[in-house]
């Protein structure tokens, strides 16, 4: 007796070590992600609820109207995304917005603008559009347009421009045809891009952890200001105009769907069309379900992760445009001009920031042209309290606190400005204009 009580208590001894070691483990691996639970995501809430809180109107009047929208996004038409059309146009009107331009994946090798949603919807202006080879994402080609996604990237160009279309590049982080005459935007902000330096295990037990409780907190753990892109717009821009806007890049197809079955099966599907299989249950199996997820009835959906809603997606970063009207027309003609600026709307509504140049009666806003002398003024104006910086050609040349700002540039030049909200103490990216030129 006296050695099977040494056997039982070293056995206690060691299944608590192993227990406290789990503990201690677990605590190690998840010490950033708790931090951010109790303390971090708390604090940034309340600070982004303060900034919503003290927004004013902006009285700078440009003359034009702001309309905010989604670029590069996908529905049903794509290989890897599930969202019928029907769902992204509930979306657009629950977080408001007013368009979007599509760019689903080629079908069988061709990009035909036939498939879908065309004009306004229900209030809601969609633009058709395809993410094709080369990087090419052009929009505003006629309805009967069906084009060859792999064809030579010259040829689909002219191909592009000599239909009225206009071409955009998509994921500008990687290698494209910069020297292209007819290339007239790119991406300057990607969401997908943003995704694709982040270490998945670092983030891990912040998805485990947080992203329920705290999920836009969460998901803004992706962004990174994206520096080289920015600085090769900027580059480009110096001896020519290309438009820059922001990719959504919206699939919804990040995630893992578990259905109890007619049959009494488990179907486990990934959010993409892709993945989809079916485990049979035994006793054991069944009554793990059954404590997990409560009554198992058929077809019941018992459990949903999804990093990537499509909702997320379109509320974290906008494409805003500048128009006299909302049509298909007038975002296309924004889009070319280049009235446009990018905003991380998730953490506080920008509608109605404003940039514009003035010298006496005229006038030009972000996008376009104004004869450079002494007499012009930049002025700058927001909804919010921030910190506003001109660029010229890239480089920082002015930079002021508050809600509006003017300024007189000495030199002619391309300038755009970028402004950022205080949270915590620290400039968050919030705006990025495209540039006026000043010739």
């Amino acid at each position: 007796m006296r050695k099977i009580r040494f056997v039982l208590r070293w056995c206690v001894r060691l299944i608590l070590l192993v227990v406290i070691l789990v503990i201690i483990a677990a605590g190690v691996f998840l010490r950033g992600a708790l931090y951010n639970r109790f303390v971090q995501f708390p604090r940034e809430a309340r600070a982004w609820e303060a900034i919503r809180a003290d927004r004013i109107e902006v009285t700078l009047d440009d003359g034009w109207r702001d309309y905010r929208g989604v670029c590069h996004s996908h529905s049903e038409f794509s290989h890897d995304c599930n969202v019928p059309f029907e769902e992204i146009l509930r979306v657009l009107k629950d977080t408001g917005r007013d368009f979007i331009c599509m760019s689903d994946h080629c079908v069988d090798g061709k990009a035909d603008y036939s498939l879908q949603w065309n004009g306004t919807h229900d209030g809601i202006v969609f633009v058709p559009g395809f993410e094709m080879s080369h990087g090419f994402m052009p929009w505003g080609l006629p309805r009967e347009t069906v084009l060859d996604c792999g064809e030579d990237v010259e040829v689909l160009a002219r191909q592009i421009e000599e239909l009225g279309g206009m071409l955009f590049f998509a994921h500008t982080e990687e290698e494209r045809r910069w020297d292209l005459p007819q290339l007239v935007g790119m991406e300057i902000y990607n969401i997908h891009t943003d995704f694709k330096d982040e270490s998945v295990g670092k983030l891990a037990p912040d998805l485990l952890l947080n992203l329920g409780a705290y999920p836009d907190q969460t998901f803004r753990l992706l962004f990174d200001r994206q520096t080289a892109i920015l600085e090769n717009w900027d580059e480009l821009n110096r001896t020519r105009k290309i438009v820059g806007i922001a990719a959504n890049d919206c699939h919804q197809n990040n995630g893992i769907v578990l259905i109890y079955t007619e049959n009494g099966e488990l179907l486990i599907r990934d959010t993409s069309p892709a993945d989809v299989k079916t485990i049979a249950l035994n006793p054991a199996t069944w009554l793990l379900l059954r404590l997990l997820f409560g009554p198992l009835e058929a077809n019941r959906e018992l459990f949903r992760f999804q990093l990537d809603p499509y909702e997320r997606m379109v509320r974290y970063v906008s494409t805003h445009i500048l128009a006299n009207e909302l049509s298909k027309e007038s975002v296309l003609d924004a889009l070319r001009a280049g009235r446009v600026y990018v905003a991380f709307d998730m953490i506080a509504d920008s509608t109605g920031f404003t940039f514009l140049a003035e010298a006496g009666d005229e006038r030009a806003v972000m996008g376009e042209r104004l004869a450079f002398s002494p007499e012009i003024t930049l002025r700058v104006a927001a909804p919010h309290r921030c910190r506003f910086t001109i660029l010229r050609h890239g480089e920082p040349v002015r930079q002021q606190v508050g809600t509006s700002m003017s300024w007189q540039p000495e030199e002619p030049g391309k300038y755009r400005v970028e402004a950022e909200l205080e949270i915590l103490g620290e400039w968050t990216p919030w705006v990025y204009t495209n540039p006026l030129a000043l010739i």
